[in-house]
């Protein structure tokens, strides 16, 4: 399990990045976060030594661990974008709202809001 937020946005960055079919450097972490390139370096750095990425000849590829753990905060992030836009929040806010909640949201109340969802199409 990863201690910060900031390391499973990361991780989520990567895996949304990886979904292009092209490969995944520093720099396009950057971008896609809106952080500096020693941020990233820095950030993979802690990933790989925690076994959640790998750094081969400066692309990045997440591991097995780390592509299901990314996978996982993924899916509460559009489970989350989807609940808030259906209960009428702006697509902007939804987005910008589930990405803060879904490192504080627990099993218990993620699984309570899939099912409310699902019921209600």
């Amino acid at each position: 399990m990863i201690e910060n937020e900031s390391g499973e946005d990361y991780l989520e960055a990567v895996l949304r990045l990886t979904a292009g079919g092209k490969p995944v450097h520093a720099v396009d972490v950057s971008r896609e976060l809106g952080v500096s390139k020693p941020a990233v370096t820095k950030a993979m750095r802690l990933l790989t030594g925690k076994g959640y990425v790998n750094i081969i000849d400066n692309h990045i590829y997440l591991t097995e661990r780390g592509d299901a753990y990314a996978r996982t905060v993924y899916a509460k992030h559009r489970l989350l974008t989807d609940f808030l836009m259906k209960l009428g929040v702006s697509a902007a806010a939804a987005e910008t709202d589930a990405c803060r909640m879904e490192h504080l949201l627990s099993e218990e109340s993620y699984e309570a809001i899939r099912r409310f969802t699902e019921q209600r199409g």
